[in-house]
């Protein structure tokens, strides 16, 4: 059952946070994406929390460029702006479109896989990865519809479900990516966050589309307060990731568990970015998704003014400064709502 309190009329400091917090976040998390967490911590230690200046990104790319996580946020964006509301049909033409191009970064299976079904004329409702996969693919990309959609959370609902499908057909897919926009509609507000009302409405928001995922959202209250160290443990010893994921160090792409340590992340320190995003990488595994997750709903909360200028103004794709264009996005996207 959906809280009858709404998201006021957000910003565009707000807009411009949330876009450029989950771009930012993807570049700072790219940098270890996929190695244990005792490398993680230690960037994060020795890089991130000096306010340093990494010299890598993914691959053989340096320092700034963005992933899939943003090139696909981007593109569900600009699928929005040019049509005034969200047509899936147009997000998934843009998807096809970007994944042909050979320009996804670190793309993972999902959007491939979509790509390939929409080549052949699947319809968008069936493009997506059959459940059981569950990956947050979906999720990664959500964060700023919850600024666009947040003062309608049926709406919202909907409009996430249909662009998770594009490429996951899993509801935990489509309740993962809930909860991230719905955490950044939430976080938003002009108040404090409580930990356990922020995580109460949220498991709320989510219940509908997966129950199981709503009770992991829940469960946070018994955990949320534990320190990181504590915290990674509670996820590795209370089933948060399910057996089936191999080859991962640290949290997964699995969408639960990467949605939860985001949230965490988040309620670890609720009013500041760097600190939150910080502690997303600093479990290793999926850090460039949970960097983008976190930093996404804290940019919508901390607005663009508590991103640093000396990063923003590295991230890039394929060589396009990304700081005007993004901005210029989160800008045309402001009148929609």
């Amino acid at each position: 059952m959906f809280s009858r309190r709404i998201t006021v009329n957000p910003l565009i400091d707000q807009y411009a946070g949330c876009l450029l917090g989950l771009a930012l976040g993807d570049a700072l998390g790219a940098v270890v994406e996929a190695q244990p967490p005792a490398d993680a911590r230690r960037y994060v230690d020795t890089v991130l929390r000096p306010r340093l200046l990494p010299v890598r990104g993914p691959g053989s790319h340096r320092f700034g460029q963005v992933t899939d996580d943003t090139q696909l946020a981007r593109e569900l964006l600009l699928s929005i702006s040019s049509t005034g509301e969200f047509r899936p049909a147009v997000f998934a033409e843009r998807l096809l479109q970007i994944v042909v191009s050979g320009r996804l970064v670190e793309g993972g299976h999902a959007p491939i896989a979509a790509a390939r079904q929409l080549a052949l004329g699947v319809p968008w409702f069936d493009a997506g990865i059959p459940a059981p996969y569950a990956g947050n693919g979906a999720a990664m990309r959500a964060g700023p519809l919850g600024l666009l959609f947040g003062s309608d959370p049926h709406h919202l609902a909907q409009v996430v479900s249909d662009q998770a499908r594009v490429t996951h057909q899993d509801p935990r897919s489509a309740a993962g990516a809930l909860a991230i926009a719905g955490a950044v509609a939430i976080a938003a507000r002009d108040e404090p966050i409580n930990r356990a009302e922020f995580l109460v409405e949220l498991s709320r928001w989510v219940e509908p589309i997966d129950a199981g995922t709503a009770t992991a959202i829940w469960d946070l209250t018994t955990w949320a307060h534990l320190p990181p160290d504590e915290a990674a443990g509670f996820i590795a010893d209370h089933g948060l990731e399910p057996e089936a994921v191999h080859g991962w160090h640290g949290v997964s792409s699995y969408v639960t568990s990467s949605v939860c340590w985001s949230l965490y992340a988040v309620l670890q320190s609720p009013d500041d970015w760097w600190d939150a995003v910080c502690t997303a990488i600093s479990i290793g595994g999926d850090t460039d998704t949970m960097a983008a997750m976190t930093g996404s709903i804290l940019g919508a909360r901390c607005g663009r003014r508590a991103l640093p200028d000396e990063y923003l103004r590295r991230l890039t794709d394929h060589g396009s400064s990304l700081l005007p264009e993004l901005t210029a996005l989160a800008t045309r996207l402001l009148p929609a709502t």
